[in-house]
């Protein structure tokens, strides 16, 4: 047998990784609740829900027995042509927290792949209505809403993609007023923004098939947030223009903001939801877009090239339906676990951190809490404080990954909190051993 002692020689590739720099990745045994029991028997407590969708903690019995008893039944039949109850009792339970606009649900994989779908529904919605100048889309500045070629034109100014702009199409950007606590600008912020749309849309006022957002939180680029305030604004404007919104609620949905969604704690009612990673509380891939029915009667017609041609070999996968209407029972039986985490959040960050002369954009939004190291090197994702944090966090038994010298804590819902409060305990730490002797922080 050949023992494999780096990634070069690993058959294994890694994302988000360069392979001849980075270290040996960490052999995952088990994971139960907020734990990760690694190979060698240590444990780290996953405080980032593993990029974000592990709501109710890893291997969580209750999903994992409803995926058992699914798996003997029916594992998989494709969809075209076909339906099974979990995706029929899935679509009914989402729609039972969604704005009451929102009446159609379209199944795909993930949330990358959710938004790509977005955008050819608002595209073909003004073809099928005999609107084809209607064919552009509006975005924000710095946003990421996924890997494929569509979904990276909307975050064209991500530094991931910088490699590939020659694939992408056009977009046209505004600005994200992102906030934080005791931000004195954030009004000229909103207005900048809105000021910003508007002269878009009066300059070319038949131009636009749609506008998508983040909905509160920008979250690749450092778990920016804005204000419901702004949201609700920008709504106003669209619908004055005719304008079509999308909610990338891959992140926040089913919890994450405090609220159910993002557009339910704003009070808004976007045309097109796009959902994703904690929806099966992270046990399988699936995605879902839900739509109006105004988008989904532009669809209806005789003619078979007015549907939506849009497949996928698993989209409605009932074993991944099972796991999501498992999750949203979890959900549904105890909403205390998402809507009140924000006190606790907010009283440990006035314990342990909002003192610290090395951080500063202290934010916090449901059960999402970040705030910036104070750096002088580029305030993006290849800040050069990230990985050493990150490295030492493992040490100390926390997986927090920063993104740049943002740091951040989204946790799985079954948290106590005594573990969350170790993990600010853990960021203070990591901030005297790290920052302070790097002399790359600048003290406020």
């Amino acid at each position: 047998m050949t023992v494999r002692t780096n990634l070069k020689t690993s058959p294994v590739w890694h994302p988000f990784t360069q392979a001849k720099t980075a270290p040996l990745p960490l052999k995952v045994r088990k994971g139960y609740g907020v734990t990760l029991e690694l190979e060698d028997g240590r444990q780290i407590i996953d405080c980032i829900s593993s990029w974000w969708v592990n709501l109710h903690g890893h291997s969580h019995p209750e999903i994992a027995k409803a995926i058992y008893e699914q798996a003997q039944t029916l594992e998989h039949v494709m969809l075209p042509g076909f339906i099974h109850e979990p995706a029929e009792n899935l679509a009914a339970g989402v729609l039972r927290h969604l704005p009451k606009n929102l009446q159609y649900v379209f199944f795909s994989d993930n949330g990358t792949t959710a938004v790509e779908i977005a955008m050819k529904m608002a595209y073909q919605y003004w073809q099928n209505k005999n609107t084809p100048e209607r064919n552009k889309f509006i975005a924000f500045d710095q946003g990421y809403h996924g890997e494929t070629v569509g979904a990276m034109s909307l975050g064209k100014t991500s530094p991931f993609f910088k490699r590939f702009q020659a694939l992408l199409f056009d977009i046209d950007l505004v600005p994200f007023p992102e906030t934080w606590d005791g931000d004195k600008k954030v009004e000229e912020k909103e207005q900048a923004a809105l000021s910003c749309l508007q002269k878009l849309l009066e300059a070319n006022p038949n131009q636009y098939a749609g506008i998508i957002v983040e909905p509160l939180i920008q979250a690749v680029s450092g778990m920016k947030m804005c204000r419901i305030n702004f949201m609700q604004a920008l709504e106003k404007i669209a619908r004055q223009a005719n304008l079509l919104v999308i909610y990338d609620e891959a992140m926040t949905g089913f919890g994450r903001t405090g609220d159910w969604f993002a557009c339910t704690k704003a009070g808004t009612t976007p045309d097109i939801v796009c959902l994703a990673k904690g929806l099966t509380g992270g046990f399988m891939p699936l995605a879902l877009n839900v739509a109006t029915d105004e988008i989904y009667q532009a669809f209806y017609d005789d003619d078979l090239q007015k549907a939506l041609f849009h497949s996928h070999s698993y989209m409605g996968n009932p074993l991944a339906c099972t796991a999501a209407n498992a999750s949203l029972k979890l959900l549904e039986d105890n909403p205390a676990k998402f809507s009140q985490m924000e006190n606790l959040h907010r009283k440990f960050l006035e314990k342990w951190l909002k003192d610290n002369p090395f951080l500063e954009k202290f934010r916090v939004c449901g059960t999402a809490v970040a705030f910036d190291v104070v750096t002088k090197d580029q305030t993006n994702y290849f800040n050069a404080v990230s990985l050493p944090m990150r490295h030492k966090f493992l040490e100390l038994g926390f997986l927090i990954r920063p993104l740049g010298n943002s740091i951040y804590l989204l946790p799985p819902y079954c948290i106590t909190e005594a573990e969350l409060e170790s993990a600010y305990e853990a960021i203070s730490k990591v901030i005297a051993a790290v920052i302070a002797p790097l002399n790359c922080a600048i003290p406020v």
